[in-house]
């Protein structure tokens, strides 16, 4: 859809390069010019004549770019599958001016920075190229042309530092940006009708869960199983890492132990975890606890301020053959007496749905991206378009069995409960969506407004063939 918010796009197209934020960006440093050494240069000018360092194709206070900069950009976008056909030199070069900038004034503006959380990042960033490529780290080296493990993780940890220091101070610049329907209202009226935008089929979803129960046998095993870990490390001097990365049932943190670090002052797990987390004393070991994933152990190897370093193992108990069938026969009952009309399928959800956050909207789904019931159809995600695509408006699906990161199998049946057809954008129909675009315009020129104020006020010089650059932010600071 074609937009005015369309001609302010790369002010830094500010959302989208937040999330790209993890391309290749240099460590601060301050600019050394080189000395040319008087004993040698004899017919230097003065003896202590300046000259530029080669390489540097830009300052931005006190971070450079170097032309190599731009081309690790290229080789980075290209890694990660993005087409570089349509982008420029000039383009990418002015995206690398625009991070400096802000990471300069995050710096300026002491914005904090989580190194271990930084680090901890870097190694699932290692580890997701590990896997999802079937890399080797001798292959990621060479990537990355680096020739230690260590030297490697310097570097990212700088990029890594920087991208989250310019993501942070983009979102300090819009936090505080809000509009009020009357700016809604103005903005809607100023898009020529020629250029209003046009929304695709939308659809409101419903859909009843099941979830198989489990036993008070199986619960209390899973129970008894982590007071045997627990006697096992106290009393005979057995390893919790080790039983962890044996036992655990939680995925992601198994090959580390079972390690997680939680910082008192940013939330990171459910909230029963932390509670007992925060409650243990350095060197201790909780008692079995339950939480939506399972039963857990927590030890809790080390407090260094508001940061804790835990350990746990997670157990989930096992669900029965029989508790699986007993979940099937009821939402099977269930959609036979809503297709025969015997109970509406939104006073179903609320009487026989285990789904917590639907069935007291009668099943309704909400779009986890627009906050409200409705799902674009082209933007659906591709899995619940695949349940619900043949379906009717108010016809009742067939069973369907799911899972998710908490329960290993459940049973659901879905319903469309309304449809609407694709439209030129209507301001009372369409009110969220276009208050929705309406923040994003502000928000860009909010960043717009900061980017041309913080140019003028920064130390910024770019050099060489970069100035032929025709950049859309007034980065050689010429007259207006």
């Amino acid at each position: 859809m074609l937009l005015k918010i369309n001609s302010l796009k790369c002010i830094s197209s500010f959302i989208v390069c937040v999330l790209c934020a993890t391309v290749h960006v240099n460590a601060q440093e301050i600019i050394e010019d080189e000395v040319e050494d008087t004993k040698t240069a004899k017919d230097s000018v003065a003896p202590n004549a300046r000259r530029k360092v080669d390489g540097v194709a830009a300052v931005i206070g006190d971070f450079v770019v170097l032309d190599s900069d731009v081309d690790k950009e290229f080789i980075q976008l290209q890694a990660r599958g993005v087409s570089t056909e349509n982008i420029s030199r000039c383009e990418l070069f002015g995206k690398l001016l625009e991070d400096k900038l802000y990471a300069h004034h995050a710096i300026q503006d002491s914005i904090p920075i989580n190194e271990l959380e930084l680090r901890s990042n870097i190694e699932q960033q290692i580890s997701a190229f590990l896997e999802t490529k079937g890399g080797t780290m001798e292959e990621l080296l060479k990537f990355y042309n680096k020739d230690s493990e260590q030297s490697l993780r310097d570097e990212m940890f700088q990029l890594n530092k920087n991208a989250k220091l310019a993501s942070d101070m983009q979102r300090k610049i819009v936090s505080e940006v809000e509009v009020t329907p009357e700016e809604v209202r103005e903005y809607f009226n100023s898009i020529p009708e020629e250029e209003r935008p046009t929304f695709g089929t939308e659809l409101k979803v419903a859909q009843i869960v099941v979830i198989p129960e489990i036993t008070e046998e199986e619960n209390q095993r899973v129970i008894n199983r982590l007071k045997e870990f627990k006697a096992d490390v106290i009393e005979n001097g057995a390893s919790f890492t080790t039983k962890a990365v044996f036992y655990s049932d939680d995925v992601p943190s198994r090959k580390d132990g079972g390690k997680y670090v939680l910082n008192k002052k940013r939330p990171r797990m459910v909230k029963e975890f932390r509670d007992v987390a925060f409650s243990l004393q350095e060197g201790e070991i909780s008692e079995p606890f339950k939480t939506d994933f399972g039963y857990h152990i927590i030890y809790l190897e080390k407090i260094r301020g508001q940061e804790y370093d835990v350990r746990h193992i997670l157990l989930r108990p096992k669900i029965t053959e029989e508790a699986k069938q007993a979940a099937y026969d009821e939402i099977t009952k269930v959609r036979e007496r809503i297709v025969a009309g015997d109970l509406t399928f939104a006073d179903a959800a609320k009487e026989f749905s285990d789904e917590k956050e639907t069935k007291q909207d009668g099943g309704q789904l909400i779009n986890p991206y627009t906050q409200d019931y409705s799902f674009e159809l082209t933007k659906m995600d591709p899995e619940l378009y695949g349940q619900i695509q043949e379906l009717e408006d108010n016809e009742v699906s067939l069973i369907i069995t799911d899972q998710d990161r908490i329960n290993d199998v459940k049973y659901k049946i879905l319903t469309v409960t309304d449809r609407t057809d694709e439209h030129e954008a209507n301001f009372a129909k369409d009110y969220l969506k276009i208050k929705n675009l309406a923040l994003q315009d502000k928000q860009i020129k909010a960043i717009a407004k900061w980017q041309e104020e913080k140019i003028n006020d920064t130390y910024i010089k770019v050099n060489g063939e970069n100035r032929d650059c025709e950049f859309s932010s007034n980065w050689l600071k010429k007259e207006k």
